[in-house]
């Protein structure tokens, strides 16, 4: 690794005070990354990856309830961002990283091993039907860029134990989607949290973390069939922005 790329690694690390063991599993991940012949991200230099995927996950430890968490989910987990950064820096929780595509579960899975990760496990299954086996069980739901605030709601919902938050990684806010978000997240018995913003690195762009806490049980019609809740919202917001702008 390039001493520039190291020394900004550390600077991340540092900011949440993670231990040696976590700043190796970071930087093997990097190497990982890097060297995967078909990740399903574009930026895998690790000059801009530190950035880009470590430190931009490693913001969500500024939700307290994230850093307490036990058992995580982290839904629509793509090239495995945030949940293998989580689980380097949260080595008491187990993070469940759900993927639909089996190629990109694939490469989850090497990352993971090649990091030295034994508590991220990689599931090559959709959100919803995942949540027909493991409803209930989790304290944290997490999503980055994925889909719109009413999408993760109810997808994030049937997962998450009654106490249990979703935490969403956005980016500019939306005042549309937020009223969205609030209307589907009162049908799923989930409590929206003001947004918090978070800057996770020098010229980021606007970034804010999204937090709905499980007041009750999650009503008996959900999780609707799989691609329903992208198809049909519940707030009946829709956008063609992307879930990052």
């Amino acid at each position: 690794m390039h001493p520039r790329t190291a020394q900004r690694l550390l600077t991340h690390t540092d900011r949440y005070d993670l231990e040696d063991v976590a700043i190796d599993q970071l930087a093997a991940l990097l190497a990982a990354l890097a060297a995967e012949p078909s990740p399903p991200t574009t930026v895998r230099d690790p000059a801009d990856a530190v950035d880009v995927h470590i430190a931009d996950s490693l913001s969500g430890l500024e939700i307290p309830v994230l850093r307490q968490a036990g058992r995580i989910a982290d839904i629509g987990s793509g090239a495995g961002f945030p949940g293998l950064v989580l689980a380097a820096a949260l080595p008491a929780a187990h993070v469940d990283l759900i993927e639909a595509t089996a190629r990109k579960c694939e490469v989850i899975a090497r990352l993971a091993r090649a990091a030295d990760l034994a508590n991220a496990t990689a599931v090559p299954a959709r959100a919803e039907e995942w949540a027909e086996g493991e409803a209930g069980r989790y304290d944290i739901v997490t999503a980055r860029a994925l889909a719109s605030l009413p999408v993760l709601a109810e997808y994030a919902a049937p997962l998450l134990r009654v106490g249990g938050s979703l935490v969403a990684w956005k980016g500019a806010r939306d005042a549309a989607e937020e009223e969205a978000g609030g209307r589907a997240a009162a049908a799923l018995a989930l409590n929206p949290v003001a947004p918090v913003a978070v800057r996770p690195f020098k010229g980021s762009r606007e970034r804010d973390l999204y937090v709905y806490t499980k007041a009750g049980p999650t009503p008996e019609r959900f999780p609707r069939r799989a691609g329903m809740a992208a198809k049909r919202p519940l707030g009946t917001w829709r956008s063609n922005r992307s879930p990052l702008n």
